[in-house]
């Protein structure tokens, strides 16, 4: 038996998700509206072929919803964009890299996050790696 600390409940990672996003700076967070946070343990098929991946221990986030630079004002009645956080991916992840959890967390929340001020992966990519 190891000395691993407990993983966090999906309830547990729902407030961390919720504390990243109470962080940021106040024009990013008004921007980010109406957006859903929720935690899930594993992405569904569904979500999975979105993304091209079929491998459910290999997403451990998702954006849901339409990017802010491609809305219209004449749109009404969508859904509330989503930022899907995959708990047992996460935890995974964790266990292998000793990454803080919190700092997990926190990387998914602002990576999709990107997704809805328009950036692609390759850009936030860059972004990263320019910030090192």
């Amino acid at each position: 038996m190891t000395n691993q600390p407990e993983a966090p409940t999906r309830a547990q990672m729902q407030q961390m998700a919720e504390a990243v996003v109470a962080s940021l700076p106040d024009h990013f967070r008004q921007q980010m509206g109406d957006i859903v946070l929720q935690v899930e343990d594993f992405a569904t098929a569904e979500r999975l072929a979105a993304v091209d991946l079929t491998n459910k221990w290999e997403l451990s986030g998702l954006y849901q919803g339409e990017a802010l630079p491609d809305r219209s004002i004449w749109q009404s009645h969508r859904m509330p964009a989503r930022i899907w956080l995959f708990r047992e991916p996460l935890i995974a992840e964790w266990r292998e890299t000793g990454v803080r959890m919190d700092d997990l967390v926190r990387h998914v929340v602002i990576h999709e996050a990107g997704h809805h001020f328009g950036f692609s992966d390759d850009d936030m990519h860059a972004l990263e790696r320019g910030a090192d």
